[in-house]
């Protein structure tokens, strides 16, 4: 599972380096979040692990506010979640979050992209139930099993925890997401969250080479450069 996760991490940095769009994303991401879950991080759990994620990032502060106090304001857009699902190219499994505004441009944007490398958008659920839905959480810890019982303790439904040159990498449904964090946090205090987040983790990879490779990057490109796409998940293995 976590070398499924570090691949999709690494695939995702070579797309992400055009920092308006990064910017962009996350400002209309934290802009929902906040509007749906309240402007306060400490209320807001999903809020402080968007902003803090978005630090990480180099998302500049004034970003950040300029999403909350849109949010505060009440009004502004509607946005809505659209999941996208299809075969790209090489066979691979793709899943595409979006936030959008118009949900029939989103899909006929995102279809165009499918068919740009001669791949096929599917209908919703044709590859998701190829993925397990985690919240990850990535942090340093000095002993694996004091991880694990805190979150037993906490009645935490743990999927799987690896340990490796002192950092733990804890998976858990995407449903514990919020009882697993604050498990963490109580059990070892202040914790800086390498990564804390809810993904979608292939459960099995599908290899590519070659042309395939070179189809496969144009098509994250392609995808990653619309402005409704928040993420992408997949299954490739370069």
């Amino acid at each position: 599972m976590g070398r499924a996760f570090q691949n999709r991490k690494e695939s995702m940095a070579k797309t992400s380096d055009q920092k308006a769009k990064v910017y962009s994303k996350y400002g209309r991401e934290i802009y929902v979040c906040a509007k749906s879950g309240g402007i306060d991080p400490d209320g807001n759990l999903a809020l402080r692990s968007l902003i803090d994620r978005a630090k990480k990032d180099q998302v500049p502060t004034h970003v950040i506010d300029k999403a909350i106090d849109k949010a505060k304001g009440g009004g502004g857009e509607d946005f809505d979640t659209a999941r996208y699902e299809g075969f790209g190219p090489g066979n691979t499994m793709v899943i595409v979050d979006c936030l959008s505004d118009n949900p029939n441009r989103t899909f006929g944007d995102v279809r165009t992209c499918f068919n740009k490398v001669k791949s096929k958008i599917g209908t919703q659920g044709s590859v998701s139930h190829m993925f397990d839905h985690n919240a990850i959480f990535v942090f340093s810890a000095e002993d694996e099993d004091a991880v694990m019982e805190a979150l037993l303790e906490a009645d935490v439904d743990v999927t799987d925890i690896e340990y490796d040159e002192g950092k733990a990498t804890v998976f858990t449904p995407n449903t514990e997401y919020g009882k697993a964090r604050h498990a963490i946090i109580e059990s070892f205090g202040n914790v800086d969250f390498d990564v804390d987040e809810i993904q979608f983790i292939p459960q099995m990879t599908t290899e590519i080479s070659g042309e395939e490779v070179e189809q496969f990057e144009r098509f994250l490109d392609l995808l990653n450069d619309l402005d409704d796409v928040q993420r992408v998940y997949h299954n490739a293995e370069f």
